[in-house]
């Protein structure tokens, strides 16, 4: 399998923990920011430790087109592209009937047009990889279309992603491309923590490492044949 990847969002948080991991496992590594440049420059010093080609690069991908110029960098400096993890989204809590069109539009754009747009863009190339895997992110009970308190936009983005992700992984697995979902619960990096543990399961929250498990059990050359599917990193939570 080609070993070249891009990870959106891979500054900071569970993008950069993905990022790290894929070159930890010999994967060149584009890490993509908007405007975190200092913390993905550094997240890509880090990466270049495992003996590999890492790159950091900025875009907005909320716009189409910078999205397609960063796939674009991606593929010219790594010298092609097999992985796309779509890790971008801004979350939103607040009650539905308050959200304004603006607030609206930016959960939209940050977690399912982001999505398309870097996604459309990166297809030739991944198809051109003979093998290629796209990991797009959901959230803990997405595909369950139920009502929503506080974070409904964002939850209309992710259960978005999990139609799209689904409709695409049945097209392009001829092209031998998969399409997978990974759905965290609440994180170790999570704003809100404090408040949500006693609500788990589990008592605890998710480790970075069982999300970049989650994720590499998709890209592993042996899921070739595993795709449309969504694995939930959430500890029992909101089943």
């Amino acid at each position: 399998m080609l070993k070249k990847a891009l990870v959106t969002g891979s500054s900071v948080g569970i993008g950069r923990a993905i990022a790290l991991d894929l070159a930890s496992k010999g994967f060149d590594v584009a890490f993509h920011y908007n405007q975190s440049a200092k913390a993905a420059n550094q997240a890509a010093q880090e990466a270049a430790i495992y003996g590999v080609k890492s790159i950091a690069l900025q875009a907005d991908v909320t716009k189409p087109e910078q999205a397609k110029s960063l796939v674009e960098n991606a593929v010219q400096k790594l010298e092609g592209l097999s992985v796309v993890v779509n890790n971008v989204g801004n979350f939103l809590g607040k009650p539905t009937s308050e959200i304004s069109i603006t607030e609206w539009q930016e959960v939209i754009d940050s977690n399912l047009n982001s999505n398309f747009y870097v996604t459309t863009a990166a297809l030739p190339y991944l198809k051109a990889a003979n093998g290629a895997r796209i990991i797009n992110f959901a959230c803990a009970h997405a595909q369950n279309v139920v009502a929503r308190k506080t974070n409904t936009a964002y939850v209309i983005a992710k259960t978005g992603i999990i139609i799209y992700s689904k409709s695409l992984a049945q097209e392009v697995i001829k092209d031998k491309i998969t399409v997978n979902v990974v759905s965290p619960g609440i994180a170790e990096n999570s704003f809100d923590i404090e408040e949500m543990i006693p609500k788990l399961p589990a008592k605890r929250p998710a480790t970075l490492q069982e999300i970049n498990h989650a994720v590499w059990f998709f890209i592993n050359p042996d899921s070739d044949y595993i795709t449309g599917q969504i694995v939930e990193v959430s500890g029992g939570w909101n089943l």
